[in-house]
């Protein structure tokens, strides 16, 4: 059986300002490495065989933590990047309210509708998403792999493996920094064991 254990970045200093990031980037801050080391300390037991990066900066600081002394192989694979947002990146959540209306409550309320003139449709970002995970389970028969992404490419695997449309992305688990997605796959079916899953920050849930 492969196992794929997905994982959001840990918190960054744009996250903190509620500024989008996409295929920007921004360091991240002493809580977000606390988190990390706490989803080290809790995965540190598991027999990754291989781990699959986004290449932005915040994800390959995130996997490094997560993974520790451990020496496994690292792939950096483009299609697990954020979402491209254009001219929005950079930019805070209510300044883009306030320049861009419409396709901004499209992101939120209708993201099957969402189509920026600069940057990436949610399907675009599925597209690309499954198309890696399916590269994984191809050459990976069997075992455990490590995968470190970021937000809006869970939550579009989320609709994928739940079989939802689109228009259903916000309608599952909130996928907060160092959350881990579980998914088994055999026999060619995917099977969600655990959705964003936070335990691991029990003592810091208050501060989320």
């Amino acid at each position: 059986m492969l196992k794929l254990y997905v994982i959001r970045h840990a918190e960054t200093e744009w996250n903190v300002q509620q500024r989008m990031q996409g295929w920007k980037d921004s360091p991240l801050t002493e809580t977000g490495k606390k988190h990390a080391t706490l989803l080290h300390d809790r995965l540190r037991t598991v027999p990754f065989t291989a781990v699959y990066c986004s290449p932005s900066d915040r994800t390959k600081e995130t996997a490094q933590i997560v993974l520790g002394q451990r020496h496994v192989p690292i792939y950096f694979d483009e299609r697990l990047r954020e979402i491209h947002l254009g001219d929005w990146e950079g930019k805070t959540i209510a300044e883009i309210a306030q320049v861009d209306e419409q396709n901004h409550h499209h992101f939120y309320h209708s993201p099957d509708a969402y189509k920026p003139i600069i940057g990436e449709t949610f399907l675009d970002v599925q597209r690309r998403a499954v198309a890696a995970i399916q590269h994984i389970a191809k050459n990976h028969l069997e075992g455990h792999i490590l995968i470190v992404t970021h937000g809006m490419v869970i939550r579009t695997l989320l609709v994928y493996w739940k079989q939802q449309t689109l228009a259903q992305l916000w309608k599952n688990s909130r996928v907060y920094g160092t959350s881990v997605t579980i998914v088994s796959f055999e026999e060619g079916k995917w099977n969600i064991e655990c959705e964003s899953d936070i335990s691991h920050l029990e003592s810091e849930l208050t501060h989320l």
